[in-house]
């Protein structure tokens, strides 16, 4: 099926993985995975770029069955069928009230719409969540895609840290009742 054209936002849909999957792509095996995947998953959910964020999420969906309700999904383009990339929340709200924002698309699939419609179904959810008064995203600072994308919806710059995989981050947030 052919690309979107220049200004048309993808129908997308964030479907949740479940712990079998994590366990399966922790491991690097996307046969075993995508058995258990509610949708097919392309190679790239196996590549070792991504295997540190499975066993991450391994881990938090075998401490917290209900944390993968939150925690990363495919992005799934629902004219194509077809997982593009992967987003959710790093968590589920915690005591504060924040989430962060997590996402990726596939090389492949960037600058087709994808991630700005990824971050809007994320950002809906959370503003339709009582409990979430914060959504907070981490952004490289070479990343200036990224950023630009963020800036449109009101994040602001609050802080940075270093992140064990990713390296040095600015931190951006906005209030969920400004979303």
């Amino acid at each position: 099926m052919p690309r979107y054209r220049v200004g048309e936002t993808p129908a997308i849909r964030i479907v949740h993985l479940n712990g079998p999957t994590f366990a399966a792509l922790a491991q690097g095996d996307l046969a075993a995975a995508n058995v258990v995947s509610p949708v097919p998953l392309p190679a790239a959910f196996a590549d070792a770029e991504w295997c540190g964020l499975w066993q991450l999420r391994s881990r938090q969906a075998e401490e917290d069955p209900a944390s993968a309700a939150w925690i990363t999904g495919a992005i799934w383009d629902e004219r194509r069928h077809l997982a593009v990339g992967m987003a959710g929340y790093h968590a589920p709200p915690g005591q504060s009230g924040m989430v962060e924002i997590g996402y990726a698309v596939e090389a492949r699939h960037r600058r087709q719409g994808y991630a700005r419609a990824a971050l809007e179904v994320l950002l809906r959810r959370a503003a339709r969540e009582p409990q979430i008064r914060t959504v907070r995203v981490s952004i490289s600072p070479t990343n200036l895609a990224s950023y630009r994308l963020a800036s449109q919806y009101g994040f602001i710059e609050v802080g940075e840290h270093v992140d064990e995989e990713d390296g040095p981050e600015i931190i951006y947030e906005v209030a969920a009742d400004k979303l």
